[in-house]
Formats: C-alpha cells, sequence, structure tokens
C-alpha cells in the first residue's frame, strides 16, 4: 500500500513539473509573438508651422526644399512658434536643404527675436510672440512617447492636406441654455467654417414667435435677425440684449418696399483723382437680416455714384460673403455709375456664417488679376463690411492680403454686446486684420440706421492713395535712386554692364506713380542727375531712360554724390514712400563718405553700397546701413555684378517684411 502511495506522489510531482515547463515555454513563444508597436515618425511640409501643432514635444520628418525664402523664419536658436518648423530646423543647422527628422519641443513665448542668416536661410526679426520651440537632433529621450500622428489646433492643417494621419483640436462646444435639438442644417454649417466655431446658447422663442417657420440659424454666430418664410415680422429684437420680448419696433415691422435711406449730402470725386481698383467684401450671413442687407446695398450704391466709376478713375466689384464667398461682378464688368448701381440692386442675399477670413483669402487670390480687370497702376483696395463679428479668423488672411499689395478697410456694425463677447471666434479682429490701429482703416458702427454716416469719409479716405501705404510689399513700397560711377576707371564697356545691373534690379519691382518709382545720379567729380523719381511712371519708360544714360568719366567723389543725392532725388522722395539709396562703385573715394553717409542714415534713407575690383571695403561699410554685411557687398569684377541681384532683392524683402506693420 505504501509503495502505491509513494508511485502516486511521484506520478503527481513529475505532471507538475511537466505542466510548469509547458508553462514556461507557452509564455515564452507567447512573449515572442506579441511585438512592440513600432513608431511612425509623421511627415510635415516645408510650410507647416510649429504653432499649428498642439503638441509640445514631438519628432517629425521633413522634406527637401525647405532652404526656400517663401517658408518664413523668425528667431535665432529659440525661434517663434510663427516659424516654419523645417525651416527653423534647416536654419539652426539641425538639418540641410536635403530634409530629414528633426525633434522639436515647444519652450516659453519671448519678448524679442533677433533675425540673423545661416544655413543659406535669412531668419527674421520680431518684437515678441506668445510661443516659442527649439530644434534638436532627433534622438528620442528614454522613457518618453513621442506621437506618431500629430494633434493640430485646425482640422484643415496643411500637413492634413498632404496626406497624413492626424487629430483636429475641436473647442468643447458651450452648453445650450434651451433642450432644443440641433438640425441637419446647422451641423452642416458648422462642419464648413474655416476655424470650428463655438456653439450659442439659443434664446427662447416669444410667444408672437411660436407658430412660425423660420430659416434654420448658422450656429456660432451673433444672436440672430431671423426673417419668418412665412410671416412679414421680424422677431430678431426680441432676442436681444435689453430688448422688451413683447415688442417689435416699427423700423423692423415690414420686409416690403423700402424708403432709401438717406446717405447725406453728395460728394463726388472726379475720375482724375480717384484712380483705385475697389472691392466690397458684403456680408450675406443668415444674421443680418434683410433690411439690414438691403441699407448694406444703399451705401454700395452711395459709393458708386459718389465714385465717378470710369476706365480712367475707379473701378468697383462686389464680392459676398456667407459660408463661402462668391464674386457678383469684377473690376472690368461695369465701367460706369449708372450701370454699377443697377447690378448692385440685383444682388440677394445668400445666408449662412459669417466667414471673413475666407472671404478675405478669395480675395487675395481670385479677384485682383488682370483678367478681371486688375490694373497695375491702381492701388488695390478692400472694404470689408461685417455685421456683429466673424465666425472665422481674419489675422492671418488679412496679413498674406496687405503683404499682396491690398488695402484693407473694416467696417464692423452693431459689435458683440458684453454678454456675447466670450463667442468670438478673434476678439479685437478689425485692429488685427488693418495694418494700422489710428482709426484710418476701420470704422464702427453701431447702429445699421447710421451706417449711411460712413459715405463721405469712407469715399474720401480710399481716394486718398497717399495714404495707401499700409499694404504695400517689399516691390511696391519704395523710392529707390541709383548713385553710379562714371569715373575714367570704370570704362565705357564695364559702364554699360553697372547699367544693366541697374536694369536687373529695377525690373524686379512694380513701378508705378502710386508703387515703387526709380530715379539715377551719375557722378565723377562732379554729380549729375540723369532723372528723378517723378520723371517716369512705368517700367518700360523707366528701363528705356537707364539705357540711355551716357557715360561720363572723370574723378571720384562719393561723399559729394551722396549728398547731392540726398537734395536732388531724396528731398522730393514722398513722406509714405521707403526711401532706397543704391550706390555703385570702383574705387576708393577722392573725398570723405562719413558724414555724406551719416546725414543720409540721419534722414531715414536705406543705403546699399555695392563696390567693384578697387572699391575699398571700409568705405563700403561705412557708406552702408547698419548691419553692414546685409548692405555692402563686393565683386572682383563688374561681370559678375548680376549675381548679386537675387541677394539684393532678399535683404531689401527680408528688412521690409520684418519691421513691425502698426
Amino acid at each position: 500500500m505504501r509503495t502505491v502511495v509513494l508511485t502516486m506522489k511521484a506520478s503527481v510531482i513529475e505532471m507538475f513539473l511537466v505542466l510548469l515547463v509547458t508553462g514556461v515555454h507557452s509564455n515564452k513563444e507567447t512573449s515572442k509573438k506579441i511585438k512592440r508597436p513600432k513608431f511612425t515618425v509623421p511627415q510635415i511640409n516645408c510650410d507647416v508651422k510649429a504653432g499649428k501643432i498642439i503638441n509640445p514635444e514631438f519628432i517629425v520628418k521633413c522634406p527637401a526644399g525647405c532652404q526656400d525664402p517663401k517658408f518664413h523664419v523668425y528667431g535665432t536658436d529659440v525661434y517663434a512658434s510663427y516659424s516654419s518648423v523645417c525651416g527653423a530646423a534647416v536654419h539652426s543647422g539641425v538639418l540641410d536643404n536635403s530634409g530629414g527628422k528633426i525633434l522639436v519641443r515647444k519652450v516659453a513665448g519671448l519678448s524679442g527675436y533677433k533675425g540673423s542668416y545661416s544655413n543659406g536661410v535669412q531668419s527674421l526679426s520680431l518684437p515678441r510672440w506668445r510661443e516659442s520651440f527649439i530644434v534638436l537632433e532627433s534622438k528620442p529621450k528614454k522613457g518618453v512617447t513621442y506621437p506618431s500622428a500629430l494633434t493640430y489646433s485646425s482640422s484643415k492643417s496643411p500637413a492634413a492636406q498632404a496626406g497624413e494621419t492626424t487629430k483636429a483640436y475641436q473647442r468643447p462646444p458651450i452648453p445650450a441654455t434651451t433642450a432644443q435639438p440641433v438640425t441637419l442644417m446647422q451641423l452642416l454649417a458648422v462642419t464648413v467654417a474655416v476655424a470650428t466655431p463655438t456653439i450659442l446658447p439659443r434664446p427662447s422663442p416669444s410667444a408672437a414667435s411660436t407658430t412660425s417657420i423660420r430659416r434654420p440659424e448658422p450656429v456660432g454666430h451673433r444672436s440672430q435677425e431671423m426673417d419668418l418664410w412665412s410671416t412679414t415680422t421680424y422677431t430678431s429684437s426680441q432676442n436681444r440684449p435689453g430688448a422688451d420680448p413683447g415688442r417689435v419696433p416699427k423700423e423692423e415691422l415690414s420686409t416690403q418696399s423700402l424708403e432709401p435711406v438717406s446717405l447725406g449730402d453728395p460728394i463726388f470725386f472726379h475720375s482724375a483723382d480717384c484712380k483705385i481698383d475697389l472691392s466690397f467684401l458684403i456680408d450675406g450671413s443668415t444674421s443680418i437680416g434683410k433690411r439690414r442687407f438691403r441699407i448694406q446695398k444703399q451705401l454700395l450704391a452711395g459709393v458708386a455714384q459718389a465714385l465717378d466709376i470710369g476706365p480712367a478713375g475707379p473701378l468697383m466689384g462686389v464680392v459676398q460673403y456667407g459660408d463661402n464667398p462668391a464674386t457678383h461682378f469684377n473690376l472690368k464688368t461695369h465701367m460706369n455709375s449708372r450701370d454699377l448701381k443697377t447690378a448692385i440692386e440685383k444682388i440677394t442675399q445668400r445666408g449662412g456664417l459669417s466667414n471673413v477670413g475666407r472671404a478675405i483669402s478669395f480675395v487675395t487670390k481670385n479677384f485682383f488679376s488682370k483678367a478681371n480687370g486688375n490694373r497695375s497702376s491702381a492701388p488695390n483696395v478692400v472694404v470689408v463690411m461685417v455685421d456683429g463679428w466673424p465666425t472665422d479668423k481674419v489675422e492671418e488672411a488679412s496679413r498674406l492680403a496687405r503683404e499682396s499689395g491690398i488695402n484693407i478697410f473694416f467696417i464692423t456694425i452693431e459689435g458683440a454686446a458684453e454678454n456675447e463677447k466670450q463667442y468670438v471666434v478673434e476678439p479685437n479682429f478689425a485692429n488685427k486684420a488693418v495694418c494700422r490701429t489710428n482709426g484710418f482703416y476701420s470704422f464702427h458702427v453701431q447702429s445699421w440706421f447710421g451706417l449711411h454716416k460712413t459715405l463721405q469719409p469712407l469715399v474720401k479716405r480710399v481716394c486718398d492713395t497717399d495714404r495707401l501705404a499700409c499694404s504695400k510689399t517689399c516691390l511696391n513700397s519704395a523710392d529707390i535712386g541709383f548713385v553710379i560711377d562714371g569715373s575714367s576707371s570704370v570704362g565705357t564697356g564695364n559702364f554699360r554692364t553697372v547699367l544693366q545691373f541697374v536694369t536687373n534690379l529695377t525690373k524686379e519691382f512694380e513701378i508705378s506713380d502710386t508703387d515703387t518709382r526709380v530715379g539715377a545720379v551719375q557722378y565723377t567729380y562732379e554729380q549729375r542727375l540723369e532723372f528723378g523719381f517723378d520723371q517716369y511712371s512705368s517700367k518700360p519708360d523707366i528701363l528705356n531712360a537707364i539705357k540711355r544714360v551716357g557715360y561720363w568719366s572723370g574723378g571720384t567723389s562719393t561723399g559729394a554724390a551722396i549728398n547731392f543725392a540726398l537734395e536732388q532725388l531724396f528731398k522730393k522722395s514722398k513722406p509714405n514712400k521707403r526711401k532706397l539709396m543704391i550706390l555703385i562703385t570702383d574705387g576708393r573715394s577722392y573725398d570723405d563718405v562719413r558724414i555724406p553717409a551719416m546725414a543720409a542714415h540721419l534722414k531715414g534713407v536705406i543705403t546699399y553700397a555695392i563696390g567693384v575690383a578697387w572699391a575699398a571695403q571700409e568705405e563700403l561699410e561705412v557708406i552702408a546701413t547698419h548691419p553692414a554685411r546685409d548692405h555692402s557687398f563686393f565683386v572682383d569684377e563688374f561681370d559678375n555684378l548680376y549675381q548679386y541681384v537675387p541677394r539684393i532683392i532678399q535683404n531689401i524683402c527680408t528688412e521690409f517684411n520684418s519691421q513691425p506693420r502698426n
């Protein structure tokens, strides 16, 4: 019996050992099968800005070609989040222009960012920014998990358009104060917005409107003025703060024939006094209502009458925005005030949200083209009318419009009340959209019924072409004076090469009496004004004038030439123009250049000094505006001058774009 028991114990122990070994082997097999998920590095485009990515630290892969100056970078070593991520990586030296992987870490914003030229990228200066980032080599920290899919602040990020997997950042909606269901039309209205609008609390309907059929309300906009399909009665004033819910103002009782609103005493501009290309961006959103939309059209008709529309003077087109913008007519559709007023009368309201930013982008890309009647000699002007506030952001779109040479005016009517300000997508949007916050480019109207009071000041301002300078680009905002060495050491053949260099630079600019103007001085011991800023107003005329400049021959008095240019050229420059002096010399000056150069700098003349052959480097640096490395250039031979044309143009534009616009 004892033997049997011992045998059974041995069997049990043997089975236990077998099971134990089998279990261990099984666990090993299981562990072999379970693989750690492989980290996928997200790829971004060159134009993606760090501020668009919400992740505080991430690894990304940049493509080749991010050295291009169109991908703006702000700062040195520590970059403003408004910078191109990949452009900053090239500037910092972490990447070369062939692309690759980088580690990006967000840090606090700085009170100032210093621009510099490094690794083929010119970074720009910036006074301050809310967030910064640094770029490091893509060596992941131990224990740190990096995202395989980046989180963007907008669902329409550049990276998403490139086809990568992204997560859209959504603002949490504000709970509604009533339990009314959201309709399909409202959901569609939300999804087409450029920036996700905030869902507003919907006002409780009054007894007077409970049986009426309403138009679908766009979500995320101001308190609505609701036109009723089945009645001619407005109920919007019942929904406005402080309004008596049992009363409807008399002026809103009818949508039928309206008496014209007085536009004040008429003013008229002769066409020769106001040569502009004007686009009106009118608000067609649902919130505006029929009566207010009609008042808006009456202002347009008044402007058309006052401007004396014609091919030799102002031209005007109209774009209406709601969910999406649409052109009613362009600059060349109607060539007189009478036809234009008739066309304005026929405009019908489109409805939808109030996507102003999308509309400004549309105008920048599509409206001011030669095919649509745009004239290179006339300033481009956009007047934006906004009922309440936009349902998307306008700052970035407006900045791009200004840098495209468009002068933006804003007319805002009936802004947000105190209890509505929390729903405004971009507070202070009008000041962010215009280039100067001095009141010239913006109007605020307390009531639609006071809109007519803006007619006269608006027309006067859009026609004041001398003040339409805020939106100027680096290519259409300067008075450029060429100061050309005609001394004996240059020689006839080399002098023609210098003139070709002057021609190549001039071709890059937009020339007209309201854009960039060009003048030229030739000097030896003496000085000669070849032509002034006001002598030629078209590019062909300027280029022909450069060809006709004759070689003088003589000594080299560069200091006297600078003084002469200040008196004969730049003293006649317009106040709103950037003053650029481009001096070309092939030798050391016989007179002192320090005092004349200092006088030029003190008078705000940005001076570029280009030396050839025997020119003295120290003199070039004295003549040049600080920093000298960006404003002085030297070449061994005249035939190599052409190589510096792109660099000089780039430096002129970089300096222009780095200046604060307010």
